[in-house]
């Protein structure tokens, strides 16, 4: 199992190896690199120092300076709806193509679901909203980030991440019934599971993820998405909940055994 892969595609072509099967839970575009400012979609485009001032600004708490600083860098460019475009399909390309069969994926908050089905082959199988038996444990699949509230999504950014509502997300949950295998990008809204402790904040939880977990116990709910948390598992009732790890930085996937 890996999660935040952010275009680490040599470390993602390993990650099955001896494996029955691999599980991605998404982000596997690698929009902006907080360790290496050069890399990334943004760094490609706009070069190493004005992402330097986009991190900075993004680790403080003033989100609408950090919305207006990366508003006026594509509002430079002419076509950055194509720029954009291009660069996820060029790391898709090669994240898709290191994906072992079999493979279970979902897509995450930097990602583009709606480009994923194009990536879809014989043995790499597209979840979102779904559930699938995997050696004979039925695992669900709801992806995405969510939705701050009172959030507006600007009709002209040249790039949106997947975010959907909490209802959006409990409908999800939902209708894959229950399994045993709860898989998420974002973890429960649980503080320890949340909270990052480099960037010093909580990130988004899902409300919905803990209702299912403490409703219908299942034996796991693995995630991602917090790269740093204060708590890698933490056991809630039956169910043990597992963040499966940074892999753009460690490029080693968690191996869950039954």
């Amino acid at each position: 199992m890996v999660s935040d892969v952010h275009g680490n595609a040599e470390a993602l072509a390993r990650a099955g190896d001896g494996a029955d099967a691999l599980v991605v839970l998404g982000d596997l575009i690698d929009f902006v690199d907080y360790h290496d400012h050069s890399r990334g979609i943004l760094g490609r485009v706009f070069g190493p120092e004005k992402v330097g001032v986009f991190a900075e600004l993004r680790r403080g708490t003033r989100r609408a300076d950090t919305a207006s600083y990366i508003r006026s860098l594509w509002d430079g460019l002419a076509n950055a709806r194509s720029v954009v475009e291009e660069a996820v399909l060029e790391q898709y390309h090669a994240l898709f193509g290191a994906m072992s069969a079999p493979t279970y994926a979902t897509p995450g908050n930097v990602d583009s679901p709606q480009l994923w089905p194009r990536f879809a082959r014989d043995g790499v199988h597209v979840l979102d909203g779904e559930a699938v038996e995997i050696g004979g444990l039925k695992f669900g699949f709801a992806g995405g980030g969510l939705m701050l509230p009172g959030h507006v999504r600007n009709p002209n950014a040249p790039w949106h991440p997947y975010l959907r509502t909490e209802q959006d997300m409990a409908s999800a949950l939902e209708g894959m019934g229950a399994v045993d295998v709860l898989c998420t990008h974002i973890p429960p809204l649980v503080p320890e599971l949340t909270y990052d402790v480099v960037a010093r904040r909580p990130e988004w939880g899902s409300r919905a993820a803990l209702d299912k977990i403490v409703g219908e116990s299942p034996r796991w709910s693995v995630f991602g998405h917090v790269h740093q948390p204060l708590a890698r598992r933490v056991r809630i009732g039956y169910t043990e909940c597992i963040n499966v790890g940074h892999f753009q930085r460690s490029g080693k996937p968690h191996v869950l055994n039954w």
